[in-house]
């Protein structure tokens, strides 16, 4: 099994605090990530993240096709990170790790994320193909939509 790695790292002019009610809510997925992306949540979700806590949702990520989503928060050190795995998804494996580290002008946001595909070579071909430049865009996407609402930098 092929396992991949994505890495991306943001300063953000904001608390840390501020960055942790942002980013632990799942209820801003839509307004970070590109139209293709669309999330809806189909649980409950309290107002604080915890660990054990599951989230199913519901997305449109590839040709519109709706795929369900049942993530676990298996970490939670409030407010310096979060770790989400898929338990139920389009996905082998699926891990995404937020941290969040208090700097002198703000914060700096890290994305560390692994996934694997199912299907053996088929989904590294699809991988290769569709998954990987969808990621891309989605983190791509993000970037940009911080950027101009908390006045990023670009490490």
């Amino acid at each position: 099994m092929k396992i991949y790695q994505l890495y991306r790292q943001q300063t953000l002019t904001m608390s840390v605090q501020d960055a942790w009610s942002f980013f632990s809510s799942p209820y801003h997925l839509n307004d970070i990530t590109p139209d293709f992306f669309h999330v809806t949540i189909t649980s409950t979700v309290p107002e604080k993240i915890y660990a054990g806590l599951m989230i199913s949702y519901q997305m449109k990520a590839v040709f519109g096709i709706p795929m369900n989503w049942l993530s676990e928060v298996s970490h939670c050190d409030e407010p310096k990170r979060f770790v989400y795995e898929q338990r139920i998804g389009p996905f082998k494996f699926w891990s995404h790790e937020v941290c969040l580290t208090e700097q002198q002008n703000g914060i700096l946001l890290e994305d560390i994320m692994f996934y694997a595909m199912p299907l053996g070579w088929l989904g590294q071909l699809i991988n290769r193909v569709l998954i990987a430049d969808k990621l891309e865009r989605i983190f791509d996407t993000r970037h940009a939509y911080l950027q101009s609402k908390f006045g990023i930098t670009a490490v």
